[in-house]
């Protein structure tokens, strides 16, 4: 009923026009996504964190102005001149009317004489610190004497280069995507008009989806930043055109078989639907796992990237069927399908078919040996990005805090702070000045109550460094027996890797469950989803592996923490998608067949259009690269990687292998796992060149 619903002759008129409706509701709205953009989640932590807790309890016995702090540094190799001590000391004149509190403290020289150093708190909301980072760059880069580097860094800095990077770049990713997903659509389709029709229904769910999202965002409290957005856009064109090249290839083999195209296309929905639902669901339930997730930046993404999931499958199973069923059988011109036409031979799928069912064990063997050898390239990856190393070039805040570190100790800018109970001053500092790692500690400050003493602890080791990092949990324990608690960037860092690897090991195992789950509903079986569920995690670790050694080769090997995470829910929530549209097809064929054609049948007839699937998503998480962020450059490699290996290697030599290899025990404990007395039908193919 609802198959002949969306395709029929008078009904996809209806439903039309209520896309119509639908997406001139949602443009104007999805524009303003970038509006509710919350990007300070990103760097967020836990509230059970230890620098949460620090950061609170200071913020309450140090009430202060939320304020970007600026850091403006000089330095000349040689040691600065009398000229140079001028351009600082009329730098910070001109400073003074941005400072919270209309003054600018001395300059802070090097102890090599060689660098002097400007930091100061802006004053103002959040719009007049931004202006006023422009005015402050600005004066610093104007005139200074030949030789004198100079640099803007701190926080003022760094946020100002995020904005600088950023800007334009939501259009850009948009601008990249579709015409990855354009051009291989052509490719694909090898038609002039039909690769439009999916790319203009992806464009509708794509608007739809950052509508629904910027309305619970705006009214319902939903978190998004940047880059949740970004993994929006990419997910509803990867997952949405995936969803419409199975449906439009089904679609095609029943225009073979009736003459009325409505019902081919509503014959098609009934046949790929249960496999398009199984995906979806596998998706967007795999994204939400991610709700339970300690990281903030994490289990935002899980709602955002899930509606995104769930708009592409609506308008790909509603709004795409009546889009293309109103155009008729031309749209596929120059190779347009009549009833009891020819069907184009697809020799490559047939020959890899043939040579599949041949040995299967030993294509199992080594695929798997294969996959297992890449897993060896996971070794050249580390975890925890430092802050200077996020962006794929140096801006100017990186480049002014490699200053700092190269004529001060690397922790100056960025201290330890450790807050404790006022009796206990004299404890802590002594306790810290103890501690192996740190380079400096400043003398207690008392809060305006009296109750609370705050200890500035300058690290040897840059602030985001491994060595910093285990110089601050050896602080940590120094100090917690009198009641104190460690905040500061480095404590956000070690704070961020512990959450990070929590995450990993309460989630991944939860999004294993549910796509166990999925699989055994859609099956009716549990071996084949045990086999399945196996597959997408050796395809993981070996795009892990894989794609450390390409990330190795660029300079990027070390992984933002949450990026483990992330990248196992797109490969195996994602991955599984191939072997799903595979498995189901393979069921639907065992059924009417016997088991060892049935399988072999599915492998080509769906050959084409799942490596199309699989090669548009690739595509479509490679356009991550045109951000100038090293963390979506890493996600989109990983991703690449994986996608493809699931595509050309698990999908279409490890699987199908397998399940020749054990025959119908995989389908055990359903009724397929049973020998049933049929005629085996010759192997088929009824899909055309893909």
């Amino acid at each position: 009923m609802w198959a002949r619903l969306l395709s029929g002759r008078r009904s996809k008129l209806a439903v039309l026009a209520v896309w119509l409706i639908v997406a001139s509701v949602a443009g104007p709205i999805a524009i303003k996504l970038s509006e509710v953009q919350d990007n300070e989640q990103i760097g967020a932590l836990p509230a059970s964190a230890e620098a949460h807790r620090a950061a609170d309890r200071l913020a309450r016995a140090f009430p202060e102005p939320s304020a970007l702090v600026a850091v403006a540094v000089y330095a000349r190799d040689a040691g600065l001149t009398a000229a140079d001590r001028a351009k600082v000391d009329a730098d910070r004149a001109a400073f003074a009317r941005y400072a919270e509190g209309g003054q600018v403290a001395p300059a802070e020289p090097s102890a090599d004489g060689k660098a002097l150093l400007l930091a100061f708190a802006l004053a103002g909301d959040d719009d007049a610190q931004s202006a006023a980072v422009e005015h402050i760059r600005n004066q610093l880069t104007t005139g200074p004497p030949h030789g004198l580097r100079v640099a803007l860094t701190g926080s003022a800095g760094a946020t100002d280069d995020i904005f600088d990077a950023f800007e334009g770049m939501d259009g850009a990713l948009l601008l990249a995507t579709a015409l990855a997903v354009a051009l291989i659509l052509i490719l694909s389709y090898r038609s002039p008009v039909l690769w439009l029709l999916p790319l203009i229904a992806v464009g509708i769910a794509s608007q739809l989806a950052s509508a629904v999202v910027y309305l619970l965002a705006k009214h319902a409290g939903l978190a998004v930043n940047l880059q949740s957005q970004s993994i929006l856009t990419i997910l509803v064109f990867g997952v949405g055109v995936d969803y419409a090249l199975l449906l439009i290839a089904r679609y095609r083999e029943e225009l073979r078989e009736h003459d009325d195209r409505h019902a081919a296309m509503a014959q098609a929905l009934r046949r790929s639907l249960p496999a398009i639902a199984a995906s979806a669901a596998t998706v967007s339930l795999g994204l939400l796992c991610l709700l339970a997730a300690a990281l903030p930046a994490t289990r935002g993404l899980g709602p955002v990237g899930a509606v995104g999931v769930i708009a592409a499958f609506a308008v790909m199973t509603t709004l795409l069927p009546a889009f293309v069923v109103l155009f008729g059988r031309w749209v596929f011109w120059p190779f347009v399908p009549r009833v009891g036409g020819a069907v184009a031979e697809h020799r490559v799928w047939r020959a890899i078919a043939g040579r599949v069912g041949a040995a299967p064990r030993a294509i199992w063997l080594v695929t798997a040996l294969v996959l297992v050898a890449l897993t060896a390239g996971i070794s050249t990856l580390g975890i925890g990005m430092p802050g200077d190393k996020s962006f794929t070039k140096e801006v100017g805040s990186v480049t002014g805090q490699h200053m700092v570190e190269d004529h001060y100790a690397a922790g100056t800018v960025s201290p330890a702070l450790i807050i404790a109970p006022a009796g206990a001053a004299g404890a802590v500092t002594a306790a810290a000045k103890g501690v192996d790692g740190v380079a400096d500690v400043a003398p207690a400050e008392l809060s305006a109550d009296g109750q609370w003493a705050r200890v500035r602890a300058v690290l040897a080791d840059p602030p985001e460094s491994d060595a910093a990092v285990e110089t601050v949990r050896r602080l940590r324990t120094a100090v917690h027996g009198d009641g104190a608690l460690v905040g500061g960037d480095t404590a956000v860092q070690l704070d961020t890797r512990d959450a990070a690897a929590r995450d990993d090991r309460v989630v991944m195992p939860l999004i294993l469950a549910v796509v166990l789950i999925v699989l055994v509903l859609l099956l009716r079986a549990v071996v084949a989803p045990l086999l399945l569920l196996a597959s997408v995690v050796l395809s993981y670790l070996a795009a892990l592996g894989a794609g450390g050694l390409v990330l190795s080769a660029m300079g990027y090997p070390d992984l933002w923490e949450a990026l483990p995470l992330q990248t196992f829910l797109f490969l195996v929530a994602l991955g599984v998608d191939y072997t799903i549209f595979l498995m189901t097809r393979a069921r639907e064929e065992v059924a009417r067949t016997d088991h060892r054609t049935g399988v072999l049948t599915a492998l080509t007839v769906t050959g084409g259009v799942i490596t199309s699937a699989g090669v548009v998503l690739a595509a479509t998480f490679g356009a991550l690269t045109v951000l100038p962020l090293v963390p979506s450059v890493q996600t989109a490699v990983i991703v690449v990687v994986g996608v493809l290996l699931d595509t050309l290697l698990v999908r279409t030599l490890l699987i199908p292998a397998l399940a020749l290899h054990l025959g119908r025990r995989v389908w055990w404990p359903g009724r397929l796992s049973h020998p049933t007395p049929v005629t085996p039908a010759p192997l088929r193919e009824t899909v055309p060149t893909t």
